[in-house]
C-alpha cells in the first residue's frame, strides 16, 4: 500500500471518526515470540503493534490506524495516545508479572507474592485443571475456557491482580 493512499481518497471521511477499541497484538506473545504487526489503513505505515479501532457513520466497518492517524480522524490529539500509553503500561506490568518466580509448596500448589499480596495457583481435585486464588476471588476459567496449564493460570492471575490496581 503507498503512503498516504487513503488519505487521499475522497470517499473516505477524514474527519468525524470515534474510536471504540485500541486492540495490543502482542498482548498474547511471549517475551522473544514474534508479533505479527499491522498496517495502518489510512496511511500504510507498517508495523503497528497498538491497533486503533475506527468506525465512523458515513463509512460501512472499521477502520484499524496507528496513533498519529487516530488522532487526526477524531481531532483529538490527547485521547488516542493516552489510551495507548495505557495499554504499553498493561503490557509491561503483565512482562514484569510473568518473569516473577512462583514457590511450589509441598501440598501441589504454586504461590507468588507480589507487590505485598499472595496469589496462590491450585491443581483441581478433578482433573487436569488449575484454579487461581486471589483477593477472595477462585477463578477457574481463563477467556471463556477451563484453565489448562500453569502458564494460563498465571495469565489469569495476571488479570485478577491488575483489574484491582
Amino acid at each position: 500500500m503507498n503512503r498516504e493512499v487513503q488519505w487521499n481518497k475522497p470517499d473516505i471521511p477524514h474527519k468525524g471518526w470515534t474510536e471504540v477499541n485500541i486492540i495490543d497484538l502482542g498482548e498474547e506473545a511471549e517475551p522473544g515470540q514474534p508479533i505479527e504487526y499491522e498496517t495502518c489503513e489510512m496511511c500504510g505505515n507498517e508495523k503497528i503493534r497498538f491497533v486503533h479501532v475506527l468506525t465512523h457513520p458515513d463509512f460501512d466497518g472499521e477502520m484499524h490506524v496507528g496513533c498519529v492517524c487516530a488522532e487526526k480522524m477524531t481531532d483529538d490529539y490527547v485521547n488516542p495516545e493516552r489510551r495507548e500509553s495505557e495499554v504499553r503500561n498493561r503490557a509491561s506490568r503483565k512482562y514484569n508479572f510473568m518473569k516473577q518466580e512462583w514457590y511450589r509448596k509441598e501440598n501441589g500448589n504454586y504461590v507468588l507474592k507480589y507487590k505485598g499480596q499472595f496469589i496462590t495457583v491450585v491443581p483441581s481435585r478433578y482433573g487436569a485443571s488449575f484454579g487461581v486464588y486471589y483477593g477472595g476471588q477462585k477463578i477457574w476459567t481463563y477467556k471463556g475456557q477451563k484453565i489448562m496449564d500453569l502458564h494460563t493460570a498465571k495469565l489469569a492471575a495476571f488479570d485478577a491482580f491488575d483489574k484491582e490496581k
